[in-house]
């Protein structure tokens, strides 16, 4: 059974369970998930694309007529309807057609084009209509060995990509510079892996993502964008590669924070250690048949037990989407299982002055975890020559 027929087959099994008939798919990563199909445009622009499943199998994808070459060449279903602008009742018609049998329909409401929405209330009786949001999370929560095998790339490109950021991290060089070069080098290591794989050659390696990058004053904004501030001697720089890793759609996280030729401020070097120690932490906890919650509270208690405020969520879930379930953060009571891919961070804020982050993911697995990202942190090797 190819991957995506065995995927559609457990959200039938899924769909059944929650008594939906019918699921209406409009999110762009679970039309990926159970289709392969996609495009580069990462918006709607005005023109949905719906995924429809029903409860015994059945697939039909609804979408732009501009698209029908790349849906006849990757997506896997039964039936494409296409439809154009301005001609008749474009998507509206074929959707209609889905909603004739009676049955409950499964819908992602955070995902799914008002326009869409609107048209579908208008049409379907509250009482038809279910959620089906939480069914495709916990369907993509253990990840296939082919996934794993993505994310394990993914990891090597990430890593690629980090050291072309140290090898051009200086004192007089420009962010951008460094986010060039990172991009540069990662495009050129996930071509590399993609010669590897039969579907490669349809796939980008290009990055696509405005690099998180902060340094010297900014340093406490997390998801600042490379800028042209020249980088100084003594200053603290912060990357994130959590938008950048992306390879063959499958994302990661990965943070790390260095210094140009010194720390000017040894308050920074503190507060570094201890954002390390809020990392491993978490990770004495992360293992099978823990709550995400106990990994996000081992974590917290490093930061809170030193004074410091309450921290944001300890990591999530990453895989097609750069956010899945679980997250590691207090109130997610989700029991860890092998298969999950998770992104752990260790970080502490010091308002105003200093923000500490180091991220990296991991793969669950029946005895512990293995680490899929990998750049030195210890303070010694974050310190770059000026």
């Amino acid at each position: 059974m190819a991957p995506y027929e065995a995927r559609r087959a457990r959200l039938c099994a899924a769909m059944g369970a929650a008594g939906l008939d019918l699921a209406l798919i409009c999110d762009e990563d679970n039309v990926y998930y159970l289709s392969g199909y996609y495009d580069y445009l990462h918006m709607e622009f005005g023109r949905p694309t719906i995924l429809v499943v029903t409860r015994d199998g059945a697939t039909r994808l609804i979408t732009p007529a501009m698209e029908a070459e790349m849906a006849q060449a990757r997506a896997q279903v039964d039936r494409i309807e296409l439809w154009n602008d301005g001609m008749g009742r474009e998507w509206r018609g074929p959707l209609d057609d889905v909603l004739r049998p009676p049955g409950r329909i499964g819908i992602e409401p955070a995902a799914m084009p008002q326009v869409v929405r609107a048209h579908l209330e208008a049409r379907v009786a509250p009482e038809r209509l279910g959620d089906a949001t939480a069914v495709l999370a916990r369907l993509r929560m253990i990840k296939s060995p082919e996934e794993l095998r993505l994310a394990r790339e993914a990891g090597q490109v990430a890593g690629a990509m980090m050291q072309a950021a140290r090898d051009t991290i200086r004192a007089g060089i420009a962010e951008y510079e460094v986010a060039l070069a990172t991009a540069a080098v990662g495009t050129r290591e996930a071509a590399r892996l993609l010669a590897g794989h039969d579907s490669g050659a349809a796939m980008s390696p290009l990055t696509h993502f405005l690099q998180i990058m902060a340094s010297g004053p900014e340093i406490t904004q997390p998801h600042h964008r490379a800028s042209a501030r020249i980088l100084q001697r003594g200053e603290p720089v912060f990357l994130c590669f959590c938008g950048m890793t992306n390879f063959h759609r499958f994302k990661l996280g990965f943070d790390r924070t260095f210094w140009v030729g010194e720390i000017a401020d040894p308050d920074q070097r503190t507060i570094y250690e201890l954002a390390v120690a809020s990392q491993r932490a978490a990770l004495e906890t992360l293992h099978p048949g823990v709550t995400a919650e106990r990994v996000h509270a081992a974590y917290a208690s490093v930061t809170e037990g030193a004074g410091h405020a309450y921290p944001f969520r300890c990591g999530r879930a990453v895989g097609f989407s750069y956010l899945e379930a679980p997250q590691l953060v207090r109130g997610d009571t989700t029991v860890l299982e092998p298969g999950m891919v998770l992104a752990v961070d260790g970080s502490v804020t010091d308002p105003g002055r200093f923000r500490a982050q180091v991220g990296d993911s991991f793969i669950v697995t029946e005895d512990g975890y293995e680490q899929i990202t990998h750049h030195p942190k210890a303070i010694e090797d974050v310190i770059l020559p000026a």
